[in-house]
């Protein structure tokens, strides 16, 4: 069944643009309004548990960022996994169960809280496995079984990296004090903020309950030469003068080697030309169009045309003679 969308704002009764004072004071309005202990109505306890949820995501500058930015594209981001990527990966949008604000209560918080917000509490480097919140994972057991909080690791890689796939190594540290390895295959194609799932790698269940699962969010380090858009990538060719004009052969670097590249005669400044299968593997995913499976990018070349310096009188002259010959005005459209 499809997760809900839920407004936040709505819930609360402010705007968008509300701010942190004007949140806090709609909250505690409707929070004792509703609050069961003074309201005995049997939608009360729903609509206070709804209200708590709305004032812990907006009441929290990063909570309510993320969820800003997700907004009316949930139902894309909601349904992200595709069950099965190279390396036993998948790439899912999906929280971890359980953990609300009433003790004892494993379902105070919506599907949707969880889907958006259930994995969060990673940090980079060696790092512990600690629930939502950012506390090291207890269970709130009350004589339960509880499974493992999902954790969320950043892991940094080079864009060369991506194109590749790498293998990384992990170490997780324990709320107990141990540690254990965690060898991982980044697999080819994976983009920047993917987030890729290692089932059963996150904190530890209690009395005998399964892991929660851990989810690499990756981060690409900028690169000197390219830009990624997508699966394309972008490159800034400087040229000569006389090539530009007269046309010419120059190699070009890919992230697969050199090519070769022609640029046509009377070429301008800002002209970009596509080098077709020279840009990053399509790895599929949640971005992935269904037909654009397997494969690669492209790459585009924007052509920079770098002009001499240190003119001779010769070679100024040819310059003025050049502009005798072509008195075109470029600007005569603007005026």
């Amino acid at each position: 069944m499809p997760v809900e969308y839920k407004d936040y704002y709505k819930t609360l009764g402010v705007p968008k643009t509300a701010t942190t004072e004007e949140i806090k004071k709609a909250y505690r309005k409707l929070a004792r309004q509703h609050h069961p202990d003074v309201n005995k109505k049997p939608e009360a306890e729903k609509r206070f548990k709804e209200v708590n949820e709305a004032n812990e995501v907006l009441s929290d500058p990063d909570k309510r960022k993320r969820y800003d930015e997700v907004g009316p594209d949930f139902a894309r981001y909601a349904r992200g996994g595709n069950g099965g990527q190279p390396g036993g990966f998948d790439w899912v949008y999906r929280g971890q169960p359980g953990g609300g604000t009433f003790t004892g209560d494993e379902g105070a918080f919506s599907d949707f809280f969880r889907t958006l917000f259930g994995d969060q509490g990673g940090v980079s480097g060696t790092f512990t496995t600690e629930d939502l919140f950012g506390r090291a994972t207890r269970g709130r057991t009350r004589g339960r079984a509880i499974a493992g909080q999902d954790v969320e690791h950043q892991i940094d890689i080079t864009l060369v990296d991506a194109y590749r796939g790498v293998d990384q190594q992990l170490e997780i540290a324990e709320p107990d004090g141990t540690t254990r390895r965690l060898a991982v295959k980044i697999p080819a194609g994976v983009r920047d903020a993917q987030r890729i799932r290692l089932a059963g790698q996150g904190g530890s269940g209690t009395k005998g309950a399964p892991r929660g699962d851990l989810y690499l969010r990756v981060r690409l380090r900028p690169h000197p030469l390219f830009q990624r858009d997508g699966d394309d990538l972008r490159m800034d060719l400087p040229v000569a003068l006389h090539e530009a004009l007269l046309g010419a052969e120059v190699t070009v670097p890919t992230l697969k080697g050199r090519v070769s590249l022609r640029i046509p005669p009377e070429t301008q400044n800002g002209r970009t030309i596509r080098l077709a299968g020279q840009g990053m593997p399509r790895g599929g995913g949640p971005w992935a169009r269904s037909d654009q499976s397997g494969g690669s990018g492209d790459l585009y070349v924007i052509v920079r045309v770098v002009l001499p310096t240190k003119l001779a009188d010769e070679d100024k002259e040819l310059v003025k003679k050049l502009a005798e010959r072509h008195p075109d005005d470029p600007r005569r459209h603007l005026l």
